[in-house]
């Protein structure tokens, strides 16, 4: 399986979930969707991280995005895991974690990189739009736990730039100024952004959120 990029269609896969079986592309409907893979089950990282996501679910909803987490073991020991990540975060784990133990769908996502560990997948995320199509990857070691609030700063960036010319600059957050796109003539700002516009140079000129 070659390394999947930016722009391709994230592949299907029938799975045996903690919530029951889906189809992935069918499950994820016209949502957004993050797929998120762990090393094993039991691991004290990535119990920090599946608590985390349980009480982010509210914050993944109003983004209209669905999360679902990827795991190695089966689905009884992920039974018996949640248990201890709703215990020791203080949480309800209120999302679906996949049973991999063929490894067919971390496979199939290239999660399995054999110099960082021969048996285990990386931590790896995969953002997916309504169209199917991987957004953004993001990969960890396993020693590192994510950051989920950049990754629903990111998911506001991919959701504003899908439907204005406009692109976020670094440490944006949502409701900041953004960037207009090169392809916009400056003749065609008035109309395309009528809260107006600073040209700092040619190429950057600065509008505030056009969906704020």
């Amino acid at each position: 399986m070659s390394t999947l990029r930016l722009g391709d269609i994230a592949p299907d896969f029938h799975a045996e979930t903690t919530e029951g079986p889906i189809q992935f592309h069918e499950w994820l409907g016209d949502s957004w969707g993050v797929l998120f893979s762990h090393p094993a089950d039991f691991t004290p990282v990535c119990t920090t991280e599946l608590g985390t996501v349980a009480n982010y679910v509210p914050e993944f909803k109003k983004r209209n995005t669905k999360v679902i987490a990827l795991s190695v073991d089966g689905l009884e020991s992920h039974k018996e895991w949640i248990k201890d990540i709703n215990e020791t975060q203080n949480t309800t784990v209120n999302f679906p974690i996949i049973a991999d133990e063929d490894k067919k769908i971390a496979t199939l996502y290239d999660m399995l990189h054999p110099n960082a560990s021969e048996k285990f997948t990386v931590r790896s995320v995969f953002v997916i739009g309504p169209d199917k199509k991987i957004k953004l990857t993001l990969t960890y070691p396993a020693s590192t736990g994510r950051n989920f609030e950049e990754l629903l700063r990111v998911i506001d960036s991919l959701q504003l730039t899908a439907n204005y010319s406009v692109a976020t600059p670094a440490n944006w957050k949502d409701g900041e100024d953004v960037v207009i796109t090169p392809a916009v003539p400056d003749s065609d700002i008035p109309a395309k952004f009528p809260k107006g516009h600073t040209a700092i140079k040619p190429y950057l000129r600065i509008t505030p959120q056009p969906n704020k």
